[in-house]
């Protein structure tokens, strides 16, 4: 096992023959039989969206996953420490999760809810016992955008209210309604705004106007800027206020301790409800915490979750109170694949996985380690603007120059091209495309720690 005192060391005369490699791991991947990584390309590039993005100067091609490691075609191994982008939460194609999939599969792969089924409704009781308060009544959808818009529209009628509060640096979707949630302009096109949505200030503890204050200090000037919003861009009144616990696309941002607590007062007593994004923060891998908000002691009146809640099916939720959730009860509404009993099956399965192996305690442990390690390399490498998050939500933003916060996006592509080389894949983000977004399987080992600290050393020091 490689030291975190060893990582600061010099790295000069250093030899890497023998440690450049990643942890050994017992599986063999099957034989690749299907076309070529250029084959692929070619009709992907015919037949898919040109608006499509790819990692990496030659991408690469991933064909097989197990835990918390994928295979190239070549039969090439890589560590996956981006999860599908924070979706791959315990470990691909884990045995209890497929199982649960084939077994629901030889029986019955889809219903609709129409008719009753047991797995669904199982689903939502296991599901409701993991809430704090009185967040006890979900909704299945199939994704996170779906999801949101499903919050927004139970806010506005249960409020009666038309206007949606966001972060700006927030990333919510891409359907039309979480379109106008979204606050990033790379991710926006030039088309109608959705009507109603306002964005305040992103408390962000790091390049926002209030960086420089104490946290304390800070979480009160960011939430004043809610309460100066509403009085003077609504009616006076909201439906809701929408955030991610730790912003996931816009960069790994983590708001000063007791800033949602002050924002949702004032957004109930200008009666609107609170909406916790759990996408990506959700299901223990804050650590501390099984759900995001936790760390912010508050409990929302909607959360919305996906990703991790399925391990890689296409499944998401809404969990809100009785009374919120009667409001959809003045129309119909339904859902076609919302609860398929395969997906469900799966997300029982996440549920007891995440307990059963102890993987929020995993979060708060390698977290930790990871957390302490990047913060040793910050000390060597100038590079590194910030360490922030929580758990194995952890981001790793890069600057030209410290004092100014200059964004470094060419250097964290470089970096991101040299991990690949080595094994390592990572996410990338933040408005800027300078921060790197480390959010694992959440069955990653020590070891795979290490080796991602012993990358990240090796990488910036022959930057």
């Amino acid at each position: 096992m490689i030291s975190l005192r060893s990582l600061v060391r010099p790295l000069v005369g250093r030899s890497y023959s023998i440690v450049n490699k990643l942890p050994s791991f017992d599986h063999q991947p099957q034989p690749y039989d299907g076309p070529t990584i250029d084959e692929v390309s070619k009709i992907r590039t015919e037949y898919l969206s040109p608006a499509l993005l790819t990692y990496y100067k030659k991408p690469i091609m991933v064909v097989e996953g197990k835990m918390q490691y994928v295979w190239d075609e070549t039969g090439r191994r890589y560590l996956d420490l981006f999860g599908g982008i924070v979706t791959i939460s315990v470990g691909h194609c884990h045995p209890k999760v497929t199982k649960a999939a084939i077994d629901q599969l030889n029986k019955l792969n889809h219903t609709t809810t129409i008719y009753l089924n047991p797995v669904v409704a199982q689903f939502g009781k296991e599901l409701a016992e993991k809430m704090p308060g009185n967040l006890k009544v979900t909704y299945f959808v199939n994704s996170g955008s779906e999801a949101n818009d499903l919050a927004m529209l139970m806010a506005r009628l249960h409020t009666g209210h038309m206007d949606i509060l966001a972060l700006r640096n927030a990333y919510h979707g891409m359907s039309q309604g979480t379109h106008g949630l979204t606050a990033l302009h790379t991710w926006k096109y030039p088309q109608m705004p959705a009507i109603g949505i306002h964005h305040v200030l992103n408390p962000d503890m790091y390049r926002g106007p209030f960086a420089d204050e104490t946290p304390e200090r800070a979480s009160e000037r960011y939430a004043w800027d809610v309460k100066n919003l509403i009085e003077h861009s609504t009616s006076g009144g909201v439906a809701a206020f929408i955030a991610e616990t730790i912003q996931g696309v816009g960069g790994t941002n983590v708001p000063p301790p007791g800033y949602l607590k002050k924002v949702y007062e004032t957004v109930r007593s200008h009666g609107g409800v609170c909406i916790a994004d759990e996408v990506q923060t959700g299901f223990g891998r804050c650590g501390t915490h099984y759900w995001g908000f936790e760390t912010q002691g508050v409990i929302p009146d909607i959360i919305t979750m996906a990703k991790g809640i399925g391990n890689g099916a296409p499944l998401a939720a809404v969990t809100t109170t009785p009374e919120i959730a009667a409001s959809l009860k003045k129309r119909i509404h339904f859902n076609t694949y919302g609860g398929n009993p395969v997906s469900a099956a799966m997300g029982r399965a996440v549920l007891q996985v995440i307990d059963e192996e102890k993987l929020q305690e995993r979060c708060l442990h390698l977290g930790k380690k990871l957390k302490d390690g990047m913060i040793k390399l910050q000390e060597k490498h100038q590079i590194i603007g910030q360490v922030r998050g929580e758990g194995l939500m952890l981001g790793l933003e890069l600057v030209k120059d410290r004092a100014a916060k200059t964004p470094a996006p060419q250097e964290t592509a470089q970096v991101f091209e040299m991990l690949k080389d080595m094994g390592i894949l990572i996410g990338k983000g933040g408005l800027y495309g300078n921060v790197f977004r480390i959010k694992p399987p959440m069955c990653i080992s020590d070891e795979d720690a290490d080796f991602l600290l012993y990358g990240l050393d090796k990488c910036f020091s022959e930057l």
